[in-house]
Order: C-alpha cells, then structure tokens, then sequence
C-alpha cells in the first residue's frame, strides 16, 4: 500500500463522519438570531401616567423609582439554601446557613422578600448571566460559549444604564470581563475557571465591597460570588465546607446591610442552582431552582406576605430592574415585571396604576421585539403570533378604557381595582404566553437534518466497512477508489452551488459540504458495486469466512449476522428515551449477551468440548481451551457486575444514590476512611504497574537496552509514585495551615506536570522505536543485534515486519558463524512472541497512568477493572479464535470489534461520567495547572480527555496490533 493515497482516504471518511455530525447537530442544537436593535427613551413605547390628581411623564418610559441598586450574584445560590427552617431536627450541612435573610423577612415583611428563582437551561454560569442582563432565553448551543466567552452584543441592562449616563462597578467573576468589555465604570476582576478554588473570588470582593458602598460613586454595584459554586463542584452541597461558604454569605449580608443607605435597592440572587452531587448545567429541578431576595429600608410591598414564596422567572429580573431604575427595557426582553415592586407609596389607587403602567410598557416592548423577530428569522409559528397579537390587543383595549375612565371621573376604589386587575390580568396572560411561544420555537428541532445527519454518519459506517474488506488483501486500488467518489462530491457540491446562485438564495455552507459529501459516498459505492469481481473478493476476503480464499458460506454469514445485529439493536435502541437514560446498564448487559450467545454458537456447532465427549478426553488441548473460556467468561461477567458499583445517577431517575466511590478523598470526612481508601487506590495502582512490568518481564520484553526497554524499567515505578504522591497532597490540601500551604500548592502543581512530562517522553520513545525484541549472538563478540522498524509493510510479505526481520537476522549471524567454523553457534531471542503486543501495552498502559491522573483517586479502582476486562476480553477472543479454527491471524472478527464497543461505553459510565452536562469533570482542567489557563485549548483537551478516557484506552487497544495481542495472550 501506498501512504498517501491511504491517508487521503482516512481523511476523507474524518471529513464524512464531521460532515454527517455537523448536518444533526445543526438540527438538533438550533441558535436564536440575535437583534441588533436597542431601545432607546425616544422610543413612543409610554404613555403618560397618572398618579392622584396630576400627571407625571416619565422622562425615559416611566419615572425611576429607586436611585440605587446593588445585586449580589451568589453564583449556585439554590433555593434551598436560602430557605430557613427550624422544624427539621438533622438539618443537612447547607441548611439554615443563612438565617440573615430569614431574620429579615420576619422582622421587615414590607421591606424583605425571598423568591424562588426559575432559571432557564442551560444552566451554566455563562447563559445565566446573558438571562439576567439581556431578559431573553439562550439556546442549547449557547452551552459551548461558556468556555470561549464573547462580548453580548444584543442589547442588555448594562449597556442601557451606561447609555444613559449611569455607573456601574463589577467585582468578582471575570466571565464578565468577556462579556461586556469597556462597560463598567469601576472593575474589580478576580480570576474564576478554577472550580478547586474556593476563596480568592470571595474574598477580593470582600476587601472592595464595604469601601466601595461607602464611596457611593455608583449606581448600579454588582458583586458575583463563586465559592458556593466551586464548593459544589469539589466537595457536593453535604459536606462542612458548604456550611463555612454559606455561613461567610450570611456574615457578608449582614454587614452589607448595615453599610446601605435607604434608597439602596438590595436584591441577592442564585444563578442557578446545583445536583445532589453539587453539579449544574441541565434541566433538572435542583439545577433551575434558585433563589432571589429583594431588601429595602423603604417599603416595597403589601403588608401580608404570602405563605410559600412566588416563583419567579429570571428573566423577569431584566424588565423590573430597568424600570425601577428610570432605564429603557432591553429591546429583546420576553420578561414579566415583578408587580409588587411598584406599589410601596401607600396609595392604593396610585399604586395599581402604577402596576399597570409597568405592565403596559412591559407588553409594548414584548409586542415590538415579537414583531421585528419574526421578521427577521420568520421562525415563530404564524398561527401563534395571531393569537399573541390578539391578546395584546385586547388588552391594550381594556388598559385604554381604564385611562379613559380614570380622566372623566374619579372611580371608587373597588371599581377601579376591578378593572385594573382584569387589565394586569390581561397583560400577564399575554406576556406568559409570549414567553412560552419563544421558549418553544427556539428549543424546537429541524428533523429532516437530523434524518440526514444520521444517514450520513450510517453511510459512512457502511463504507468503512466495505473499505476494510476490501483492504484486507492489500490490493485496495485507492487511487481509483477515492478519484471517482472525489469527483462526485464536487460535482454535487458544484450543483447545490448553481442552484443556489439561480434561486437567489444564500448558501449554506454546512448544507453543500454535506451535499458534497453525500454525492461521494454514492460515487465510491456506485463504483463498488458495478464490479462484481471485486465485489467476491471482498466476500471471500472477510475475516468471517470458513477458510482463507474459499466463498463465504452460510454458516459464516451468520456469524457476522450475530454481533451486527446486536449492534443494529443498540443503534435503534438510540432513538429510545427509557434507552437513552438506563444505556449505563444496558451496555453490560448486551456485553454479557454477546458472550453467551458466542458461548452457545461453540457448543451448537460442536466446537466447545466437554470432557465426556468421546471423541475428545479430558486432558486433550481442546477440552482445556473450553474450560478456559468457561472461567474467562466467569471473569467477565464478574467484572461487569463490579463496574456498576461505580455509577453515577441521572436526574430522571427517581430514588437514585450515587456511588460513594466516585467523589475524591477528599470529601471523606472520616480521617480513617480516608487513610483505607488511599491504601486502596495506591493498592490499586501499584498492581496495574507490578502486572505490565511482569507481563513484559515474562514473555522476554524487559531485557533490551533500548531507551523504551529502559524507560519501563525505571520511568513505571516513578510515575506510580507521583501520582500516589499526587493523590495524598490533594487529599489533605485542605487541611494545610501556614508555611506548609505554599509547599503543598507547589506539590499540586509539581507532581502532575511531572507526570505528564515523563509519560510524554515515553510515547515519544515508543513512537521512535517500538521494538522491544532483543536478538543477542552468543558467540558474536561486536554485542546483540536489536531489529530497528522499517515502518508500514508495502505488500502481503511484508506484512509483520518485525518478525521476519529478526528471523532473517538471526539466519545471517548463524551462517557467518558456521562458515567461520563455529559448529555450536547460538543465537538468543527475548520477547519475540510478543514483538507487536509490548508496545502496545507499554503505550496503554501510559496512556492508563495519564488519564488516571485526571480523575478521582477512588476511580483508580475502576481503571484496574477496566484493564482486567479488557484482558479478559483479548482472552476471550483468542480462545475463541482458536476452537473455531479460525486461520486469519491478522483478520479482526466483528463480535471482537462490537465487544470492544459495549466496554468503551461500560466504562464510560464506571469512570463516573453520563452523557449530561452537569455530570462533566471539570475539575480535570486543573490538574497541575492549580493558577488556571490562559486559554481554552489546554482545559478542553484536559476535560476531553477526563470524559473519554475508555474510549481512548479501547480505541487505541485497537491498533492494527490488536490482534497480534491476542494471538500472543
């Protein structure tokens, strides 16, 4: 084979399988357009409004009632820890934290009200603080901004304060450095991605809040704490640390109080909430349910609170404080004014019309944005914006008749609040079902991308596995394979284009890349399928037939059919909710039903003896492999049935407890438990080390002086040690007081990046000479001879390079020895049975020690049941190879190929992951890197390689050694 035709094909199925993911995502994970309109005082949105016998014109919409606010953003603030309740008699470490605010409600109930406060998923910090600036809803795909922060450009709170001439001072996350750039009048920014870091947030806003509230020069003063969240994120809300972040908040309050003036609005506010595992990022109800509490000197509201708090929508937050502030509405709020905050004056009569020009603005503006969206995205059901519009109408009617009414004569106040509340009614009605109206049209799907999307991504499966019969006998003609697929794909692509430049349209480039790609898929299987020769040497090439070169018979197509159709079961399952959910344990259990059903194909076709079959006694080599497989099989069903004790829950799964075993030591509070645990882990650690080192040692791969050869002998045993010594600093990084603080941040940092230094130094070793066989002469004197790698075979003779290689090495040393007269010439070989297979556990098992590092210390006891299953699984595969008869050596069937799949998804799930956003290991970013990151690339690949870590240990198990690995096992 050639190289460059062979990589050009692996890149273009990269670029079929990236075009097929990209054409579902674009339907699955739609984007809202953003407006670049922005309102303005000049806007004709107000009417003049009356209060008691004159009339008061608001200079922008409506006259600003509070001069001054400040918003403190406890980043993860859920309702529950604000809630106060003394009726429970074991109250959880983050209950009746913050009694500050209870204390306030109970002796102030006109000036002090706590909400619950409803967020909209996503619930990343990123889309929260879009929500509560701009009063309109992100999109799904608005998640991914939350690592790549972009300035809002769609009009916001901030920038209508700074328009209009008002100040505003930040201090705390510096996500909203990102997100409004050159906006604040003072900034404090304090470093905020590390999740580990519990403090330094806080406190740098503690050391400027006080002063600055004092200074008064501001009118608007934000404050965004973190350590609640990151205190989430490392040790979950159960734990003591969760009660000192808490019990700070509450201190903090109480002194912030008392430094207020009394025209000073005070609204604390929770941006979203977290899991029982102290995570965010979903739709679930502990993710959305945070909390809002509204504090003035003045009064704000009625004098009978109600008996639950309200539920308030987030975006509700945008509308009330704009209008409280003198400020225009941001022009794409979808919002609700909180009513109750405009009627403190005492006058009833003044007090509803003041609610209800609130509300009229409100509408106005809702009605306005509605209008310029639909025409520019024309996204929004017609249909529905009738019905919206004829509800804004009416109610527009009825707020009309109330004014007209209220400037002929006086109305008695029963009247008058009768009207007025079918009036606010009316508006509330229509401002709701706008709201519902976006929030359903921006969380719909496009399902006929997604259809194609998965055709696509389907297609391509199906041609790589055509591909792979075809290259099997090495005689794959790639030009001719990619140059007419090629064409067809520029071709169509070329089409899509004219069409598009006919019809005046605007041309998607997603849509003609997928088009592309599409048209060369039919080229390549058109190609395909119109040569019927090569259409039967693919058949007589699969690894499946009964015997090299012979046609495929039936017995053999049913032996592909088992694990495909098993495969095609998960496939569809997919499309399954109950599936979607429950997959952590249906993937081991179509792994264990695989294995049995190949068990019982041996025993149906007579190929698993039993030691009273006639024809085979009890001592025969066939008997013995039998039972093998017997044990192997017991093994892996045991394996399977250890790895669901490390499980993760999901929300939507009632009663559920996750697994202790996931959190880091950490969060252990027993000094005891914690010490068991890590002799457990370094236990676990130093095995999976002591059984490649003596895998290596016993098949001869331990006795070369080649640098890799050396780097197993001493560069194993250290990485162990750093990494367990990694795992005891972080563990009790917390308890560290004093100078031995500065001593143990270097340790965080020291020990990974040296980990990850010398791992790299080893794949780097092994990428430069893989070999590990070392061919001595005995009576050569000039020292051993060590096989170098000539790289990728170019012909079927060449296919196992290294092997021959040596056999002919050794053929020469022993010739040149006997024609000099030397009759006893030896020639000694250590590893050669496993020439493919020791590179590859050298580079596994690095790769093990390295994504190790990024999870928590318990999860090391996972890895080893990862390592063991998937030698139990090689196991399995040779021993079944073996009494089938099957003769291709270096041919992979597909029941191995789907077994390694159900693992890498088994596994997924063991290491403690779920396919949720909340459920993502973060704190894996920050692994050696305790200060944070400069940019987004590190943390990604960090992240990404914490998430995937089975899939990248079984896919790169997959290597083209594989089967070599179990012919040697």
């Amino acid at each position: 084979m050639q190289r460059w035709p062979v990589l050009l094909f692996l890149a273009w199925v990269c670029f079929l399988f990236f075009c097929g993911i990209g054409l579902f995502t674009s339907g699955f994970l739609l984007i809202r357009i953003e407006l670049a309109n922005r309102s303005s005082c000049s806007d004709p949105l107000a009417a003049p409004t009356r209060a008691g016998r004159g009339v008061v014109t608001g200079a922008c919409w409506l006259p600003q009632r509070i001069p001054k606010a400040v918003l403190l953003i406890i980043d993860a603030l859920t309702f529950e820890f604000a809630r106060f309740d003394l009726a429970k008699e074991r109250p959880r470490p983050y209950e009746n934290k913050l009694g500050f605010l209870h204390h306030l409600s109970r002796s102030q109930p006109r000036h002090a009200r706590l909400y619950r406060f409803r967020a909209d998923p996503p619930t990343t910090t990123m889309q929260r603080i879009k929500g509560i600036t701009t009063g309109s809803l992100p999109t799904f795909i608005d998640v991914g901004s939350n690592f790549a922060t972009y300035a809002i450009e769609e009009d916001n709170l901030l920038s209508q304060l700074v328009q209009n001439g008002r100040r505003v001072v930040f201090m705390g996350d510096d996500t909203w450095d990102g997100l409004f750039p050159q906006t604040f009048f003072r900034s404090y920014f304090f470093p905020s991605f590390n999740v580990k870091d519990l403090h330094t947030v806080d406190d740098g806003i503690l050391q400027h809040l006080y002063t600055t509230v004092d200074g008064g020069e501001w009118d608007l003063l934000i404050a965004h704490f973190l350590g609640v969240d990151h205190c989430g994120h490392k040790h979950g809300p159960d734990h003591p640390e969760m009660a000192k972040k808490l019990t700070q908040m509450n201190e903090m309050l109480r002194l912030l109080v008392a430094h207020l003036g009394n025209d000073t609005l005070l609204l604390v506010a929770g941006d979203h909430g977290m899991t029982e595992t102290g995570d965010h990022g979903g739709d679930s109800e502990k993710e959305v349910d945070a909390a809002l509490f509204v504090y003035s000197k003045q009064a704000l509201f009625g004098a009978h609170p109600p008996t639950e708090p309200d539920t308030v929508p987030q975006v509700n937050l945008v509308p009330t404080l704009a209008l409280l502030l003198g400020v225009p509405i941001p022009y794409s709020n979808i919002g609700e004014v909180m009513a109750e905050l405009f009627s403190g004056d005492g006058n009833p009569a003044s007090a509803a019309l003041q609610q209800l020009s609130a509300y009229h603005v409100n509408a106005r503006q809702v009605d306005r944005f509605l209008h310029s969206y639909s025409l520019a995205a024309q996204d929004l059901p017609a249909e529905r914006l009738r019905q919206l519009q004829e509800l804004f109408s009416a109610a527009e009617e009825e707020h009309d008749q109330l004014l007209a009414r209220v400037r002929e004569v006086e109305l008695v106040a029963p009247e008058l609040e009768a009207r007025r509340g079918r009036a606010v009614a009316r508006f509330q009605r229509y401002l709701r079902e706008a709201r519902a109206v976006c929030m359903e049209s921006w969380a719909r799907f496009h399902p006929l991308r997604m259809v194609a999307g998965c055709a696509l991504i389907a297609a391509t499966c199906l041609l790589c596995c055509v591909a792979s019969g075809l290259a099997a006998a090495l005689d794959f003609p790639y030009r001719s394979r990619l140059l007419y697929p090629l064409l067809w794909g520029l071709a169509g692509a070329a089409l899509l284009g004219l069409g598009h430049l006919l019809a005046g349209a605007r041309l998607d480039l997603l849509l003609a890349l997928s088009s592309a790609a599409a048209a060369s898929q039919l080229g390549f299987f058109w190609h395909f399928w119109s040569r019927q020769p090569l259409q039967a040497h693919l058949a007589s090439a699969q690894p499946l037939a009964a015997s090299a070169g012979s046609r495929p018979s039936c017995r053999a197509w049913q032996r592909l059919l088992l694990p495909m159709g098993i495969l095609l079961l998960r496939c569809c399952a997919m499309f399954s909710d109950s599936f979607v959910v429950a997959e952590a344990r249906v993937a081991p259990f179509l792994l264990a039903s695989l294995a049995l059903l190949l068990l019982g194909r041996l025993h149906w076709h007579g190929q698993l003896a039993a030691p009273d079959t006639p024809k085979q006694p009890p001592g025969s080599a066939s008997c013995q492999e039998s039972w093998r497989l017997l044990g192997l099989l017991g093994a892996l069903l045991a394996c399977l049935r250890l790895s669901s004790l490390f499980h993760q829950c999901r929300e939507e799964i009632p009663h559920c407890q996750p697994s202790p075993l996931l959190g880091p030591l950490a969060s252990l509070q027993s000094t005891q438990a914690k010490n068991l645990f890590y002799l457990l882990c370094v236990a676990s650690l130093a095995g999976l080390v002591c059984a490649v080192r003596r895998w290596l040692r016993h098949y001869g791969n331990l006795n070369s002086p080649s640098p890799l050869v050396l780097f197993v002998r001493w560069a194993f045993p250290l990485l162990a040690v750093w990494v367990a010594c990694y795992w005891a600093v972080a563990s009790g990084a917390e308890d560290v007081l004093g100078k031995l603080q500065e001593l143990v941040q270097v340790a965080l940092v020291g020990f990974p990046r040296a980990v990850y230094g010398l791992a790299a130094l080893g794949l780097l070793l092994a990428l430069w000479n893989p070999v590990t066989v070392f061919v001595k002469d005995s009576r050569e004197s000039g020292g051993p001879i060590v096989a170098s790698y000539p790289g990728a075979p170019s012909s079927q003779a060449g296919l196992p390079p290294v092997i021959p290689q040596l056999y002919r090495r050794m053929q020469e040393s022993l010739k040149r020895r006997l024609e000099t007269g030397h009759r006893r010439a030896t020639v000694m070989a250590y590893g050669l049975g496993s020439a493919y297979s020791a590179p590859l556990v050298i580079v596994l098992s690095l790769l093990g020690l390295l994504l190790l590092l990024l999870h928590s210390e318990r999860l090391s006891l996972a890895f080893l049941l990862l390592f063991l299953e998937a030698f139990v699984l090689l196991r399995i595969h040779a021993h079944v190879v073996s009494l089938a008869g099957d003769a291709e050596p270096f041919a992979v069937p597909w029941y191995a190929v789907i077994s390694w799949v159900f693992a890498a998804t088994q596994f997924f799930y063991a290491t403690g992951h779920q396919p949720t956003f909340p459920a993502i290991h973060w704190n894996a970013a920050f692994v050696g890197f305790q200060q944070g990151h400069s940019t987004h690339l590190l943390p990604a690949l960090l992240v990404g390689a914490n998430t995937f870590a089975s899939h990248i240990l079984f896919a790169g198990s997959r290597l083209p050694s594989a089967p070599a690995l179990a012919l040697c096992l």
